[in-house]
């Protein structure tokens, strides 16, 4: 199910809670309702659809990936860059992102995985983590 947006800075500044096998649906609506954004969206966290666990689901060199409890154990290569979100309102904003990041995450039978990601993909990771961790660009 398509959720709605949530915009407001004081639930989005909250840290998310530990996702469990309970909340494979709210992945099914972050999945929908990322995949209705498309045209201008790469990635979600759970707080945007208004549920604080922590979720992400986003475009992993084209096909959709959904990671339950992603934690980034790892990080080199920093640059800065900036970044929009659908849940903020405005333009772009000055962050710090790193280019090679290494991912601890839960998949949808919740089995751990450990994966290092590159690049835009890795940024992408990056913003949606800041999310779960109640951080806003």
């Amino acid at each position: 199910m398509v959720r709605e947006l949530i915009h407001d800075p004081v639930f989005l500044g909250g840290r998310s809670e530990s996702a469990t096998k309970e909340d494979l649906a709210v992945a099914e609506d972050l999945l929908d309702t990322l995949a209705a954004h498309r045209e201008n969206c790469v990635g979600m966290a759970a707080n945007m659809i208004g549920v604080r666990k922590r979720i992400i689901a986003f475009d992993n060199e084209g096909s959709y990936m959904v990671m339950f409890n992603p934690e980034i154990c790892k990080a080199s290569g920093p640059y800065e860059t900036q970044e929009s979100c659908l849940s903020l309102l405005g333009g772009p904003r000055p962050c710090k992102r790193y280019q090679t990041i290494k991912v601890r995450w839960q998949n949808e039978d919740f089995q751990t995985r450990i994966k290092t990601f590159t690049g835009w993909t890795a940024q992408i990771i990056q913003h949606e983590v800041d999310h779960c961790d109640g951080i806003r660009i």
